[in-house]
């Protein structure tokens, strides 16, 4: 989602986002980019926009561009991911979604992006349900997430308007018959852009902490992927840290 208007040029926030979904994993070490005409397309754009966001990522060593080639992910997180307890985190959401308040903005079938196909293993452009919803502190009535999911289509009879009003989409889906296994998650900085801007009542390039959430059943087949942005005012993470063997 582009901010045509604003102040950020849009080849930078067009890097921007492709920036974050390598640094997030979603683009992985050693995968395809889209190419230039690729992008020009999809965010409706000039080839020398695109051609501008490619070689800035090259440029920042995200990329390496070859001809007759392509452009490719070069960027290697130095970070190991961290292992954490499953059960525990999906209590601790549950109790999160069930301790604030949520409106559902919208629940609609949509052809899914490159990125989201990437992380639900479908091909691009396959139907997905994406759901958007804003959620508020009860004691406040501010508010503080602007929540992004996806589901694959056949889901569609459980991710509605009624049911995600009445509970946190895990418990919707777990209700539904669809066990979180694993899950893959990533934490990073971004600016509020685009829509998220009037839905949470803040600045345009304010900070924003963005969680991104794929989570798998027992066949290890994603199910559910989230990009969920939060004010950097109004929400920290906060993880208790334990020896080995300790409780």
């Amino acid at each position: 989602m582009l901010d045509r208007e604003g102040a950020v040029p849009l080849y930078h926030q067009i890097y921007l986002q492709l920036r974050d979904e390598i640094l997030s994993g979603q683009r992985a070490y050693g995968s395809a980019m889209p190419t230039e005409q690729e992008l020009a397309q999809f965010y409706d754009v000039s080839r020398i926009t695109a051609r501008r966001v490619l070689n800035d990522l090259a440029d920042q060593h995200y990329v390496e561009r070859r001809r007759r080639v392509g452009t490719r992910v070069i960027f290697k997180s130095p970070a190991k991911p961290i292992e954490a307890n499953l059960e525990q985190a999906y209590d601790s959401l549950i109790a999160f979604g069930e301790g604030t308040s949520v409106h559902v903005m919208l629940v609609e079938e949509v052809a899914a992006p490159a990125r989201v196909a990437t992380s639900l293993r479908i091909a691009p452009g396959t139907p997905v349900i994406r759901s958007v919803r804003v959620r508020h502190l009860d004691d406040e009535n501010v508010s503080i997430g602007y929540i992004v999911s996806y589901v694959p289509v056949d889901l569609k009879d459980f991710v509605t308007k009624e049911k995600l009003s009445g509970a946190p989409i895990l418990k919707v889906l777990d209700a539904a018959g669809y066990h979180p296994h694993r899950a893959e998650q990533t934490i990073n900085a971004v600016l509020a852009d685009g829509e998220m801007v009037g839905m949470l009542d803040v600045a345009g390039n304010s900070a924003m902490l963005r969680i991104t959430r794929t989570v798998f059943d027992a066949q290890d087949r994603p199910f559910l992927l989230t990009y969920a942005h939060y004010r950097a005012d109004r929400f920290h993470i906060r993880m208790d840290l334990h020896e080995p063997g300790m409780g």
